[in-house]
């Protein structure tokens, strides 16, 4: 696995666990990575930059994705799918070294592998629409 997918995995892992016991992902990143043993993997700078961005831009992220997701609600959303969307649209919005059709590949990948079988092409079609948004 890539680098960069096991930093994602890593953040939907933390922001997974914060969405469903309802705790702001960075006090579930912190106690996550206490349970990392040393010397931490080098791909674990991105995971915490991955949360941290997220974290920071949440409002605006859940709001692009209750406005592009077409008869959904965000609670409405699987967690798994609700999490990897905010991975991918921060990764659209705010990671500039991270091409857009990279930021909704991966997020497909992994729900492929993650979630139902009707969530990378859900997940394709809500992220295609708020990169064309972005690209505004």
């Amino acid at each position: 696995m890539p680098a960069r997918r096991k930093s994602r995995k890593r953040a939907l892992d933390v922001l997974y666990e914060a969405d469903l016991r309802n705790l702001p992902p960075v006090e579930v990143l912190a106690n996550y990575l206490q349970r990392i043993e040393q010397p931490r993997p080098e791909h674990i700078g991105y995971t915490i930059r991955i949360v941290e961005g997220a974290a920071a831009h949440l409002d605006r992220i859940d709001e692009l994705l209750a406005s592009y997701a077409e008869g959904w609600t965000i609670d409405r959303m699987p967690v798994v799918d609700r999490n990897l969307a905010r991975i991918a649209v921060y990764e659209l919005l705010y990671a500039d070294d991270i091409d857009d059709a990279v930021a909704i590949s991966e997020a497909v990948e992994l729900a492929r592998q993650m979630s139902t079988d009707d969530s990378p092409r859900f997940l394709n079609g809500i992220l295609g629409r708020i990169a064309e948004f972005a690209t505004r």
